[in-house]
């Protein structure tokens, strides 16, 4: 099987956006994050909000597609679900555990000091910290449970619905399993636009008033349920070939309609109260975020399908990048606040540094052989053959 060089671009692209967006919560007025500037925008709201609605979700349907790699066209034997999650647990809760005990701790630490609840000084709080001390009442995001994953929680999220589709895997493919899968993979037209959409759109009705985006990983049914959902998608389409060219024609209508929902979306926010009303601005949103995500994957298998000469080096930093990428936001944040450098050169010095930062941190997690697991790296780095020689398929990190 060639190897698909668009969901590669694909995935690199999608966590990109991951930290794009983590940079921009920082600036957006009227939403909660770890620390907030004195030059918030009202404006960005809009942006943000619209990319908020589908980027996890896309994330999410990339990481099927990887699982789908990975397994190939093996049976499922126990010895296979066995193996599965025994390397996918090593490539997410390690990485996992490592940046909570390394890479997180900043992050509750700059958010305490700026709440006034945390005393000063690195050191005494991490020794704190790392006793499981009580934490005064909002002193971080996370202090009731005393430690915190903060934005690690898709790696708990991403390792809990492996482990489920693993053990499912005879389901999976039972005659039942595999009759539901040639029925999403054979959707065309409408009824790809719209029969995905509807599970999703009845999670939003059902479970969203009452399950609030917690990601604590207990409380957290809605997107448990949709998020799992878009997962088990990316495994069920993996590279079939007429579901892709599906979307690949239809990518120019999906574009159109995910603009269209899009303003409507947003039009609806900002007009429709709250209450019984809301329903209805839910369901739009459900079928804004697939229309987008389908768009999206057309688009990608349209214009990105090549053996692109960053692609190597994208998939071998990829998974480093963010786990770094947030904290050094927040590092970032704390040396250049009280610079007091404005609007518009602090966040292109924050975008520079953030990227600066992560590019040199992975290029020594690369060359550190006991790092390159603590990141979700193999051992070994990879050889990668020349583009025009790469016939396996990709095998991704998360």
């Amino acid at each position: 099987m060639n190897r698909r060089h668009d969901i590669d671009a694909l995935r690199a692209l999608a966590f990109a956006l991951v930290i794009i967006y983590h940079v921009g919560m920082y600036y957006v007025a009227g939403w909660h994050w770890h620390l907030k500037s004195p030059h918030d925008a009202q404006w960005l709201q809009w942006p943000m909000r619209a990319l908020n609605l589908w980027r996890m979700d896309l994330v999410f349907l990339i990481s099927g597609l990887a699982l789908g790699f990975m397994r190939g066209g093996r049976s499922a034997v126990l010895r296979e679900r066995g193996r599965m999650l025994r390397e996918r647990s090593k490539r997410l809760l390690l990485p996992l555990a490592f940046g909570m005990a390394v890479v997180v701790p900043f992050q509750p630490y700059a958010q305490g000091v700026a709440n006034g609840l945390v005393a000063p000084g690195l050191g005494d709080f991490l020794l704190r910290y790392y006793a499981f001390s009580a934490w005064p009442a909002g002193a971080f995001d996370g202090w009731e449970a005393r430690i915190t994953w903060n934005h690690l929680w898709y790696l708990a999220y991403l390792w809990l619905y492996t482990a489920v589709l693993v053990l499912a895997l005879p389901l999976l493919d039972s005659k039942w399993g595999q009759g539901l899968r040639q029925a999403f993979v054979g959707l065309r037209g409408a009824r790809l636009v719209l029969l995905p959409m509807l599970p999703l759109a009845v999670y939003a009705l059902t479970l969203a008033p009452g399950f609030p985006p917690t990601r604590d990983l207990i409380h957290d049914w809605w997107l448990h349920a949709a998020y799992f959902t878009l997962f088990l998608y990316g495994w069920w389409m993996g590279v079939d070939a007429g579901l892709w060219n599906e979307m690949k024609r239809l990518r120019y209508r999906t574009l159109a309609a995910s603009l269209a929902l899009m303003v409507a979306v947003l039009a609806l926010v900002a007009t429709v109260p709250s209450g019984p009303a809301r329903a209805f601005v839910r369901v739009v949103a459900q079928a804004y975020l697939w229309i987008t995500v389908v768009a999206v994957l057309g688009w990608a298998h349209a214009s990105l399908n090549r053996p692109w000469p960053w692609l190597a080096w994208a998939n071998e930093s990829v998974y480093p990048w963010y786990v770094l990428h947030q904290t050094v936001i927040i590092v970032l944040v704390v040396w250049l606040a009280p610079l007091a450098l404005g609007p518009v050169v602090e966040p292109v010095l924050l975008v520079a540094g953030t990227v600066c930062g992560c590019w040199a941190t992975t290029a020594l997690v690369q060359r550190a052989r006991w790092l390159r697991p603590l990141f979700g790296l193999k051992p070994v780095p990879p050889r990668y053959p020349s583009p025009a020689r790469q016939v396996h398929p990709p095998v991704h990190s998360a």
